[in-house]
């Protein structure tokens, strides 16, 4: 073996070893010893929803292409399509997160125990954008040949950085709070970034490439709605629900 890659496997298991360790620091979760299971409150017979679609409105800007070619082990190569205002069919606004602001006042959901997933692909974070439930884990798994650097710049949960250096890698993070939006960047890959957005709550979605949304299983009320974008901000509406209806909101988002 040369002195070259004495190096390169040293390096490997040191990160490998970080990576680890930061999985393990990383990972949070809510005390719940000793606690009963949080029944669901809404009642099936009379729950309601919200459907609506998001659009744009204006001139879409060329966001400059990204380039992958520092990464020889990130596919596609080449340059690629920034994901930070995809407007589809029918002026579809693609990637708002839609969630329930404000409304259901002191109710308690359960907290499901099935995780969300992060992944790395292709030198992207899939998905863009994604809604969780305080406590419930996100699992962020590497699909690539190639070390990514997961950092989420968290301000009311903990910021945390680990790397995954060997692809097929996971590590398990469970928020502790509310908290729309945390940003996930790659300190590798500059181009690579995602939005995770924490509830207390189940009702949120993420607008599709038509712009379509749905909420659903609400208990009736009149509820505050939030439409969030990275790059255009926030809209809110004020929706109210009746029992075993559908209610319907739309949101236009101006550059």
């Amino acid at each position: 073996m040369t002195r070259r890659q004495v190096r390169t496997s040293c390096l490997a298991v040191l990160l490998a070893g970080l990576t680890l360790a930061c999985g393990r620091s990383s990972t949070e979760a809510p005390d719940t010893a000793g606690s009963a299971p949080v029944p669901n409150p809404v009642d099936p017979t009379t729950a309601g929803g919200i459907t609506g679609r998001v659009s744009f409105s204006g001139s879409v800007t060329p966001e400059p292409p990204l380039s992958m070619r520092s990464d020889p082990n990130c596919q596609p190569q080449g340059t690629v399509s920034s994901e930070a205002l995809l407007v589809g069919s029918g002026d579809g606004l693609q990637n708002v997160f839609v969630y329930v602001k404000d409304g259901l006042g002191d109710l308690k959901f359960p907290v499901p125990v099935t995780p969300v997933t992060l992944g790395q692909q292709g030198c992207r974070y899939v998905p863009h954008v994604v809604g969780i439930q305080v406590g419930q884990p996100l699992e962020i798994v590497n699909g690539d040949p190639t070390l990514h650097n997961i950092h989420a710049i968290a301000k009311t949960n903990r910021e945390f950085n680990a790397g995954q250096p060997i692809q097929g890698m996971r590590m398990t993070h469970t928020f502790t709070a509310r908290e729309v939006m945390v940003p996930f960047r790659c300190d590798v890959h500059n181009w690579m970034n995602a939005w995770v957005g924490v509830l207390d709550h189940p009702f949120s979605a993420v607008s599709a490439a038509d712009g379509a949304f749905e909420l659903a299983g609400l208990p009736p009320g009149t509820y505050t709605i939030e439409a969030w974008h990275e790059k255009l901000g926030t809209q809110t509406q004020t929706v109210t629900v009746a029992p075993s209806t559908t209610a319907t909101a739309a949101f236009t988002f101006r550059n």
